[in-house]
Protein backbone atom coordinates (compact mmCIF):
# COMPACT_ATOMS: atom_id res chain seq x y z
CA UNK A 1 0.00 0.00 0.00
CA UNK A 2 1.57 3.28 -0.99
CA UNK A 3 1.44 6.84 1.04
CA UNK A 4 -0.69 9.47 -0.98
CA UNK A 5 1.92 11.88 -2.04
CA UNK A 6 2.40 15.28 -0.11
CA UNK A 7 1.00 18.35 -2.46
CA UNK A 8 1.38 22.38 -2.32
CA UNK A 9 -0.27 24.79 -3.62
CA UNK A 10 0.19 28.24 -3.90
CA UNK A 11 -2.49 30.76 -4.27
CA UNK A 12 -1.19 33.96 -4.93
CA UNK A 13 -3.21 37.10 -6.00
CA UNK A 14 -1.45 39.82 -8.55
CA UNK A 15 -0.18 42.93 -7.29
CA UNK A 16 -1.81 46.07 -7.39
CA UNK A 17 -3.17 46.69 -10.68
CA UNK A 18 -3.60 50.75 -12.17
CA UNK A 19 -6.92 51.92 -13.53
CA UNK A 20 -6.32 53.49 -16.90
CA UNK A 21 -8.86 53.78 -19.21
CA UNK A 22 -8.43 50.04 -21.06
CA UNK A 23 -10.90 47.05 -20.29
CA UNK A 24 -10.16 44.94 -16.95
CA UNK A 25 -8.64 42.51 -18.38
CA UNK A 26 -5.70 44.67 -19.81
CA UNK A 27 -5.13 46.42 -16.62
CA UNK A 28 -1.77 46.72 -15.95
CA UNK A 29 0.40 46.79 -12.46
CA UNK A 30 0.67 50.24 -10.94
CA UNK A 31 4.29 51.10 -9.51
CA UNK A 32 3.33 49.90 -6.08
CA UNK A 33 2.01 46.91 -7.47
CA UNK A 34 5.77 46.44 -9.43
CA UNK A 35 7.88 46.53 -6.03
CA UNK A 36 5.42 44.16 -4.23
CA UNK A 37 5.31 42.14 -6.87
CA UNK A 38 8.64 41.85 -6.64
CA UNK A 39 8.71 41.44 -2.87
CA UNK A 40 6.71 38.71 -3.44
CA UNK A 41 8.91 36.75 -5.55
CA UNK A 42 11.21 37.27 -2.40
CA UNK A 43 9.53 35.59 -0.26
CA UNK A 44 8.02 32.85 -2.15
CA UNK A 45 11.73 32.24 -3.02
CA UNK A 46 12.52 31.96 0.51
CA UNK A 47 10.02 29.42 1.10
CA UNK A 48 12.17 26.97 -0.90
CA UNK A 49 9.25 25.11 -2.89
CA UNK A 50 10.27 23.55 -5.51
CA UNK A 51 7.25 24.93 -8.02
CA UNK A 52 6.77 22.27 -10.87
CA UNK A 53 4.15 24.21 -12.22
CA UNK A 54 2.32 27.87 -12.41
CA UNK A 55 -0.82 28.82 -13.61
CA UNK A 56 -0.93 31.95 -14.59
CA UNK A 57 -3.94 33.93 -15.54
CA UNK A 58 -3.89 35.62 -18.84
CA UNK A 59 -4.98 39.45 -17.06
CA UNK A 60 -1.83 42.35 -18.04
CA UNK A 61 -1.47 42.62 -14.30
CA UNK A 62 -1.45 39.09 -13.34
CA UNK A 63 1.42 38.12 -16.06
CA UNK A 64 3.54 41.33 -15.02
CA UNK A 65 3.16 40.10 -11.46
CA UNK A 66 4.54 36.60 -12.16
CA UNK A 67 7.04 38.21 -14.38
CA UNK A 68 8.21 40.20 -11.52
CA UNK A 69 8.03 37.37 -9.02
CA UNK A 70 9.60 34.48 -11.04
CA UNK A 71 12.81 36.55 -11.62
CA UNK A 72 13.46 36.12 -7.73
CA UNK A 73 13.10 32.35 -7.94
CA UNK A 74 16.60 29.82 -8.71
CA UNK A 75 14.59 27.70 -10.88
CA UNK A 76 11.80 29.52 -13.31
CA UNK A 77 8.80 26.66 -13.21
CA UNK A 78 6.57 25.65 -16.45
CA UNK A 79 4.28 28.22 -16.87
CA UNK A 80 0.72 27.84 -18.65
CA UNK A 81 -1.19 31.42 -19.16
CA UNK A 82 -4.75 30.11 -18.27
CA UNK A 83 -7.99 31.93 -19.39
CA UNK A 84 -10.03 30.06 -17.09
CA UNK A 85 -8.17 31.46 -14.01
CA UNK A 86 -9.37 34.97 -14.70
CA UNK A 87 -12.82 35.44 -13.11
CA UNK A 88 -12.66 32.33 -11.88
CA UNK A 89 -14.95 31.12 -8.64
CA UNK A 90 -13.46 28.60 -6.51
CA UNK A 91 -15.28 25.86 -7.87
CA UNK A 92 -13.95 26.62 -11.60
CA UNK A 93 -10.09 26.77 -9.59
CA UNK A 94 -10.36 23.31 -8.22
CA UNK A 95 -11.69 21.70 -11.37
CA UNK A 96 -8.99 23.14 -13.51
CA UNK A 97 -6.73 22.34 -10.74
CA UNK A 98 -8.15 18.59 -10.74
CA UNK A 99 -6.32 18.65 -14.51
CA UNK A 100 -3.24 19.17 -12.85
CA UNK A 101 -1.32 16.12 -13.87
CA UNK A 102 0.19 13.61 -11.10
CA UNK A 103 3.74 14.87 -12.10
CA UNK A 104 3.44 17.92 -11.06
CA UNK A 105 3.90 18.46 -6.99
CA UNK A 106 3.96 21.88 -5.84
CA UNK A 107 1.89 24.41 -8.09
CA UNK A 108 1.57 28.42 -7.87
CA UNK A 109 -2.02 29.56 -9.04
CA UNK A 110 -1.78 33.23 -10.00
CA UNK A 111 -5.02 34.97 -9.89
CA UNK A 112 -7.63 37.44 -8.70
CA UNK A 113 -9.78 38.15 -6.17
CA UNK A 114 -12.58 36.70 -4.78
CA UNK A 115 -11.80 33.50 -6.63
CA UNK A 116 -8.25 33.31 -4.67
CA UNK A 117 -9.11 34.23 -1.25
CA UNK A 118 -12.33 32.00 -1.58
CA UNK A 119 -10.04 29.23 -2.43
CA UNK A 120 -7.97 29.35 -0.34
CA UNK A 121 -10.72 29.40 2.40
CA UNK A 122 -12.51 26.61 0.90
CA UNK A 123 -9.66 24.70 0.63
CA UNK A 124 -8.18 25.30 4.06
CA UNK A 125 -11.81 24.17 5.42
CA UNK A 126 -11.27 24.45 9.17
CA UNK A 127 -7.39 25.15 9.49
CA UNK A 128 -6.67 27.05 13.02
CA UNK A 129 -3.67 28.47 13.41
CA UNK A 130 -1.15 32.02 13.10
CA UNK A 131 -1.65 31.89 9.14
CA UNK A 132 -5.19 31.21 9.72
CA UNK A 133 -5.65 33.91 11.90
CA UNK A 134 -3.56 36.55 9.89
CA UNK A 135 -5.23 35.28 6.96
CA UNK A 136 -8.62 36.41 8.56
CA UNK A 137 -7.68 39.55 10.15
CA UNK A 138 -5.30 40.80 6.37
CA UNK A 139 -8.01 39.47 4.23
CA UNK A 140 -5.98 38.86 0.45
CA UNK A 141 -4.87 42.17 -0.45
CA UNK A 142 -2.94 42.78 -3.81
CA UNK A 143 0.03 40.60 -3.87
CA UNK A 144 -1.08 38.00 -0.50
CA UNK A 145 -0.44 34.66 -0.97
CA UNK A 146 -1.41 31.59 0.54
CA UNK A 147 0.56 28.00 0.91
CA UNK A 148 -1.47 25.20 1.36
CA UNK A 149 -0.77 21.40 1.48
CA UNK A 150 -2.63 18.22 1.15
CA UNK A 151 -1.24 14.77 -0.22
CA UNK A 152 -3.38 12.42 -2.58
CA UNK A 153 -3.88 13.29 -6.12
CA UNK A 154 -4.91 16.05 -7.99
CA UNK A 155 -7.90 14.75 -9.11
CA UNK A 156 -8.89 14.43 -5.65
CA UNK A 157 -8.19 18.25 -4.74
CA UNK A 158 -11.80 19.08 -2.88
CA UNK A 159 -13.01 21.47 -0.73
CA UNK A 160 -11.58 20.82 3.28
CA UNK A 161 -8.67 18.45 2.43
CA UNK A 162 -6.11 20.68 2.31
CA UNK A 163 -4.01 22.48 5.47
CA UNK A 164 -2.89 26.15 5.25
CA UNK A 165 0.72 26.19 6.46
CA UNK A 166 1.65 29.84 5.56
CA UNK A 167 0.19 33.11 4.74
CA UNK A 168 1.87 36.51 3.42
CA UNK A 169 0.53 39.69 2.34
CA UNK A 170 2.60 42.89 1.79
CA UNK A 171 2.71 45.39 4.23
CA UNK A 172 0.02 48.56 3.92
Amino acid sequence: MSVPESRRIVLFRHAKADWPQVTDHERPLAERGRMDAAEAGRRLADTAIPFDLALCSTAIRTRETWKLAVHEFQHRPKTVYEERVYEASPGELIALLNETPDDAQNVLLIGHNPGVQGLADVLSGSTDGEARERMSRRGFPAAAFAVLSFSGSWKALEPGVATLLDYWAPSE
